[in-house]
């Protein structure tokens, strides 16, 4: 970073990056309808850690390293200790992700949103060789590893409040019948940052592709890491699904094919590695911090991902 906070703009100097061919990336996403819950809860402690998670991942599935972020939150009316408690969060996840936090904007619409309202999203800019950028090389053999993700991220919370709603559950309540923590506790899990990880693992095999399991769960996300001449097949039992996830879909009677197009079910990211690359991947993912599974393989086919249920 160059200079102080307080101007009309973030400078970020790049001529000391180590690159040949550097290629920008950026990204913007927020947390949706999470913060519904957290402004419900009154918690605000974590939320902003999501929504790095959601930027500097979607960019590193490029092959980038983050670089800077800046966020953007509006609210209906300021409450400094909500604001305060949100950009902590954004700064500590700014510090897992290993980048800048550069700047950001607060804007209060009283008359447009209610007090109490706020929405919260960010913009992550990272670096990639050119050499380097994936996906490349995904192949049939190749094999699908499955990072964890402990709960629903960023992602299907209309869904979930639909159902839980419908089906009259407080978030105070148990998360589920025997649960130590509230229903809303769950639901506020933090998001995992994987980006450190994933560069890690690329300093130490060959990976051919990254796909970050957003909206859309593992069929709209992994779809995108994949040639137009081969298809995933994704076993599911292969990993441990989160308890939430079977509390959902009993909750607002879901189906299947529904639960897997708009959920994560438990793998936040996938990692597409050579065969022989596959217990060298899944060894340095553990040692990183990550549960993770062989979930799957890469077949001859057209652009498809497969849900095997059996």
């Amino acid at each position: 970073m160059v200079g102080d906070i307080g101007g009309f703009g973030g400078l970020f100097s790049l001529g000391r990056l180590d690159y040949r061919e550097p290629l920008l990336v950026a990204s913007t996403d927020g947390v949706g309808t999470k913060s519904v819950i957290a402004g419900a809860l009154g918690r605000f402690e974590t939320i902003g850690l999501d929504v790095v998670a959601m930027c500097v991942d979607d960019i590193a599935t490029c092959g980038a390293e983050p670089l800077f972020f800046l966020d953007y939150i509006s609210v209906g009316k300021l409450v400094p200790d909500h604001i305060d408690q949100i950009v902590a969060g954004v700064a500590a996840g700014c510090r897992e992700a290993g980048c800048a936090l550069l700047g950001g904007e607060m804007s209060e619409h009283p008359g447009v949103m209610d007090e109490g309202e706020f929405d919260l999203v960010g913009f992550a800019v990272g670096v990639v060789e050119r050499s380097e950028i994936l996906p490349s090389g995904v192949q049939a053999g190749d094999c699908l590893i499955g990072l964890s993700s402990p709960g629903l991220r960023s992602n299907g919370y209309s869904l979930a409040r639909n159902a839980f709603g419908r089906a009259g559950r407080s978030l105070d309540g148990p998360a589920w019948r025997g649960a130590r923590h509230s229903l809303g506790a769950e639901l506020l899990r933090p998001s995992v940052i994987y980006a450190p990880s994933l560069a890690h693992l690329r300093k130490h095999l060959e990976v051919h592709a990254f796909a970050h399991i957003t909206g859309g769960g593992i069929p709209g996300n992994l779809v995108r890491a994949l040639p137009h001449d081969c298809d995933a097949v994704v076993h599911r039992g292969r990993w441990e699904e989160p308890r939430i996830f079977s509390v959902i879909q009993a909750a607002g009677d879901v189906g299947d094919q529904e639960m897997e197009s708009v959920f994560n079910l438990g793998v936040g990211m996938v990692a597409i590695v050579a065969a022989g690359d596959a217990h060298g991947a899944l060894d340095g993912i553990r040692a990183a911090g990550h549960e993770a599974w062989q979930i799957g393989e890469v077949v001859d086919g057209h652009g498809r991902v497969l849900v095997d249920r059996s």
